[in-house]
């Protein structure tokens, strides 16, 4: 059998297509990387008994990236919940007063638009869910994820940079 480095030269353009195929526009190296050892673990694992590397090595390689896109959409969602629940226990009054917060806060959440105070108000204190609040203002989930996003950096810059 070939050495890796061989097999490695060999099957770059099928890495390079998976990135291509499942449309993926950020953090090629890590991908890249991903499918890499993917290709190593499957030409450690190939059994040339049992058929053709090629085969082994596609579904193997795309499994891999599969995965990593998964694992990267997983870190996304966390990473915003994360925020969403610092929000949350800023917004507080218990938590703000402790910390001597509250005319930060307040002058960080008067200098949204009475729609971002009212959306606000729904998500983090009244605790209304996404589709509750996109039914509330007639726009889709992702219209109001898009929303909660904005207004989350206008109120980090606030509290950070204020």
């Amino acid at each position: 059998m070939l050495s890796f480095d061989d097999i490695l030269e060999q099957y770059e353009p099928m890495i390079s297509a998976f990135i291509r195929k499942l449309n993926i526009h950020r953090n090629h190296d890590s991908f890249r990387q991903a499918g890499r050892v993917a290709l190593w673990q499957a030409w450690n694992r190939f059994d040339v008994t049992k058929g053709n590397f090629t085969p082994f090595a596609y579904r193997s390689i795309r499994g891999s990236m599969l995965d990593e896109l998964k694992r990267e959409s997983q870190f996304e969602e966390n990473v915003i919940l994360i925020g969403d629940k610092s929000l949350e226990y800023i917004v507080e009054p218990e938590f703000a007063i402790h910390y001597g917060l509250p005319n930060l806060v307040e002058e960080a959440l008067d200098n949204l638009s009475p729609a971002e105070q009212e959306l606000v108000r729904w998500l983090f204190i009244e605790g209304f869910t996404l589709e509750e609040c996109a039914g509330r203002v007639g726009i889709s989930v992702a219209g109001i994820k898009k929303r909660r996003q904005r207004i989350l950096g206008k109120l980090r810059s606030e509290l950070v940079g204020g």
